[in-house]
C-alpha cells in the first residue's frame, strides 16, 4: 500500500469513528451481489441500475418544456447544448460514483465532513431548493400528461401525484433491484415511444449533425437562447443527481479494498455513460421531434407540452405520434419520482443526520411542489405552467455550482482521495466543465437584472 492509500484510509476510518457516521442509505448499502471473477458482461450486468436512476433525471418533464421550446423557436441550433450538457454530464457522474466508492461516503456525507457548518448549511438549502425545482417539473409533466391521456383537470393530476410516493416505498420494499428495475422498463417505454417519432420524422443527419458538434454565436448572443440553453444545462446536469450517484454505487457489494473498489469504479463509470448516452438519444429526439414538427412548418411559438401533443399527429402524419408523446410524458414524470425520492433522503441525512420516514418525507417535498402549481394553473391557466417548468429548469442550472464545485474539489484531493485522486487532466477539465456553468449563470443573472 502506497503512503497516498494509507493516508487515505486512515483519515476515513478515523473521521467515521469519530462522528459515529453510518454508511449512505443504509438499509440498502452492500445489499446487491457482485462477482469477482467471470465472464465481463455478468460483472457489468452486476453494476448496471444506478447509471439508468441517475439517467432519469436526465430526461424528466423539466427537460420536455426546455427541448420543446428550443427545438421550436431555433431549429437545431441547440442540439450543441444538449450534447455539451451530456458530455457534461458523463464527467461529473464519473466523479459522483468515483467518490462514493473510493471514501464510502457520499457527497452530502463528504460536504459535512470537510466543510464548516454555516458552508454546509448553505448548500443542504441549494440542494433542496433543486430538489423542489424537479419535483415541480415532475408535478407539472405528471399532471399533463394525465390530463393529455385521460381528461383529468391540471390541478386534479397536481393533487394525484402526490400518490407516487407510496408507489416508491412499495418498491423499496421490495429490494433495491425491484426499484432498479422499475426504472428501467419505463425508461425502454420513453426509448422505443421517440425511436418510433424520430422514424417518422426522418430528420436531415447532416444537420443534425453540423449542429450537435459546431456551436453556433448566436447561442451567447440571443438573450433568448441563451435562457433556454442554460435551463437545458440545467435540466440535464441535475445538481442532486450528482448526491444521488455518489450514493447508490454504494448498493453494490464489491470488495470494500483497493483493488475492489479500482474495479467498481470501472464497472460503475461503463454503467453511467451507457445510460447517459440513452438519455442524450431522448433529449436530442425531443428537440428534433420539435424542430422538424414545429420550427419548420411556422409553429414556433410552440413552447408548452399541450400545443405539441395537440400538433405531433397532424404535422407528423402519424395518428399515434400525440399519444406515444404523452405516454412517454408520463413514463418520465413517474420515473423521475424515484430519483427525487431517494436524493431527498441522502441529502437531508448527509447534511443534517435527521431521519424520516421515506413515505413523509416525500409527501413533503411533494407538498412544496404542488402548491405553487396548484396557484399558477388556478390564476394563469396552462401557459403559465408552461412558463413555470421552464423557470424550474433555470433554478435547477443556478444550484450546480453548489453542487459541482464540491464534487470536483474532493475528488482532486489526494489527501482526502489517496491513490483514488483524479489525475490533473481530468482535474482539469473538471474545473473547466464548472466555470463554463460559472459563467453561464452569471451571464444569465446580469441579462436578467439588465432586462
Amino acid at each position: 500500500m502506497s503512503d497516498a492509500e494509507a493516508v487515505s484510509r486512515s483519515s476515513w476510518q478515523f473521521a467515521r469513528a469519530d462522528e459515529g457516521e453510518q454508511p449512505s442509505l443504509r438499509e440498502v448499502n452492500a445489499t446487491i451481489a457482485v462477482p469477482r471473477t467471470g465472464v465481463w458482461f455478468r460483472r457489468l450486468f452486476a453494476f448496471m441500475g444506478p447509471g439508468y436512476m441517475v439517467s432519469v433525471g436526465y430526461m424528466d418533464p423539466g427537460n420536455w418544456a426546455t427541448d420543446l421550446a428550443g427545438g421550436a423557436q431555433f431549429g437545431y441550433t441547440l442540439l450543441f447544448i444538449i450534447m455539451l450538457s451530456n458530455l457534461m454530464a458523463i464527467l461529473l457522474q464519473a466523479l459522483a460514483a468515483r467518490l462514493g466508492i473510493a471514501t464510502g461516503r457520499d457527497l452530502a456525507q463528504a460536504c459535512r465532513a470537510y466543510y464548516p457548518r454555516p458552508v454546509n448549511f448553505l448548500l443542504w438549502i441549494a440542494c433542496e431548493l433543486a430538489i423542489i425545482a424537479c419535483d415541480l417539473a415532475e408535478v407539472i409533466g405528471t399532471a399533463i400528461a394525465l390530463q393529455l391521456l385521460f381528461g383529468i383537470p391540471l390541478i386534479g393530476g397536481a393533487v394525484l401525484t402526490a400518490l407516487d410516493a407510496f408507489l416508491v416505498l412499495l418498491l423499496m420494499n421490495r429490494g433495491f433491484r425491484y426499484l432498479e428495475a422499475f426504472v428501467v422498463a419505463l425508461l425502454i417505454v420513453i426509448f422505443g415511444c421517440f425511436a418510433i417519432q424520430i422514424f417518422v420524422a426522418a430528420p436531415p443527419a447532416g444537420t443534425i449533425l453540423h449542429s450537435m458538434f459546431v456551436p453556433s454565436s448566436e447561442i451567447v448572443t440571443n438573450p433568448t437562447m441563451l435562457y433556454i440553453a442554460i435551463g437545458i444545462i440545467g435540466a440535464t446536469v441535475m445538481p442532486h443527481n450528482l448526491y444521488l450517484h455518489s450514493s447508490i454505487v454504494q448498493t453494490r457489494a464489491y470488495a470494500r479494498t483497493d483493488a475492489g473498489k479500482r474495479d467498481a469504479i470501472k464497472w460503475a463509470t461503463t454503467d453511467s455513460t451507457i445510460a447517459l448516452v440513452l438519455a442524450l438519444f431522448v433529449n436530442a429526439s425531443i428537440l428534433i421531434v420539435a424542430a422538424v414538427a414545429f420550427h419548420g412548418t411556422g409553429h414556433q411559438d410552440v413552447a408548452e407540452i399541450g400545443q405539441a401533443f395537440e400538433l405531433l399527429s397532424p404535422l407528423l402524419g402519424l395518428s399515434i405520434a400525440s399519444i406515444l408523446f404523452a405516454v412517454a410524458l408520463l413514463a418520465s414524470g413517474l420515473n423521475s419520482t424515484v430519483t427525487a425520492t431517494l436524493a431527498g433522503q441522502i441529502v437531508m441525512e448527509g447534511f443534517l443526520r435527521l431521519r424520516v420516514p421515506q413515505w413523509a418525507r416525500r409527501l413533503l417535498t411533494r407538498g412544496i411542489a404542488i402548491v405553487p402549481v396548484v396557484v399558477v394553473t388556478a390564476l394563469y391557466g396552462e401557459k403559465g405552467t408552461a412558463q413555470l417548468l421552464v423557470f424550474s429548469q433555470v433554478i435547477l442550472s443556478m444550484q450546480l455550482p453548489f453542487a459541482v464545485v464540491p464534487l470536483v474539489q474532493f475528488v482532486s484531493d489526494k489527501k482526502k482521495m489517496g491513490y483514488f485522486a483524479i489525475p490533473r487532466g481530468v482535474t482539469a477539465l473538471a474545473w473547466v466543465v464548472a466555470a463554463i456553468i460559472l459563467v453561464l449563470n452569471f451571464k444569465l443573472l446580469y441579462d436578467t437584472i439588465a432586462g
